[in-house]
């Protein structure tokens, strides 16, 4: 995907937006509920901060991806969960509370998590192929800035807009997660048209490598959740933000600070794969094994 008005304006509104609305649902309290459950956050922060990149690393060895495709893979391991992964939860009967709160420190924490594990992605496999040279040599904090232009900044005017204007906060709610959906969607669109020949090439082995790194950091929130004694309602939240990624975010990333159209595409693949496995996890948690007063609303 060339460098274009779509990848240095469009897509980064795009992304903009989605943040701001994901800001108007945040208050500083979503901060401070680490206080009421530490253990709950320490798990689900080290299963995605920590455990998502290195298995996303040993997947890109394991599968030997192109260069430019391993730093895709890599870059969304890197992100945080966002909205998607709120509703998910809400809907499987998770710990809606709990997954707010993870998606909040995570969006604050990757920040500075993204660029550095970048840079070692791009150091690593360099994908000098088709790679603006200029932005792989940019300096982590160049990276950093972007980042805080692209998220920090719209998610901290949404937290503001929820606290002196709530009731407004309120009635956009819904508006604005369907907005955020719809918009997503059109990233996703957009990255399947600009680099369907890309995608024709390389979708059986990303779509293996992609599937890995989704059902396996799932199986480890899960696993880890319950074997340090959290309920079931936090380890499935807890599963659900070690596997729904920000997937926007990466496409961004990859297109518009990167200028590395090809390595947008696992990200693609990635969001795909995720969707279906969230529904099946909301058609399993929220309605298969739902009381059946519950069912009813």
């Amino acid at each position: 995907m060339e460098e274009s008005i779509l990848t240095s304006v469009v897509l980064p509104l795009s992304l903009f937006i989605i943040m701001l609305g994901l800001g108007m649902s945040l208050v500083i309290d979503d901060f401070k509920r680490i206080l009421v459950y530490p253990k709950a956050v320490a798990v689900g922060l080290t299963n995605q901060l920590i455990l998502l990149p290195l298995v996303g690393f040993g997947l890109c060895l394991l599968f030997d991806l192109p260069p430019v495709m391993a730093v895709g893979v890599m870059l969304i391991a890197a992100c945080p969960g966002g909205a998607t992964s709120n509703l998910i939860t809400h809907v499987s009967r998770g710990d809606t509370a709990l997954s707010i709160t993870l998606t909040a420190f995570s969006g604050a924490i990757t920040i500075i998590t993204i660029p550095l594990i970048l840079v070692f992605a791009l150091g690593y496999f360099e994908p000098t192929a088709g790679v603006d040279a200029e932005a792989v040599e940019a300096p982590v904090g160049d990276i950093i800035a972007q980042l805080v232009a692209i998220t920090a900044v719209p998610v901290t005017i949404g937290m503001l807009i929820r606290k002196f204007k709530p009731t407004f906060a309120d009635k956009m709610d819904k508006p604005a997660r369907i907005g955020s959906a719809l918009i997503f969607l059109f990233v996703l669109a957009v990255v399947i048209f600009a680099e369907l020949d890309v995608l024709k090439e390389y979708f059986v082995a990303l779509s293996g490598v992609t599937a890995a790194l989704n059902l396996i950091t799932m199986g480890l929130g899960f696993a880890t959740a319950r074997a340090l004694s959290l309920d079931m309602r936090r380890a499935v939240t807890i599963s659900i933000e070690s596997g729904i990624q920000n997937g926007t975010l990466a496409i961004v990333v990859a297109t518009s600070i990167l200028n590395l159209g090809d390595a947008a595409v696992p990200g693609g693949v990635y969001s795909l794969i995720m969707f279906m496995s969230g529904g099946l996890l909301m058609l399993y948690f929220g309605l298969i094994t739902a009381p059946k007063d519950l069912r009813r609303r």
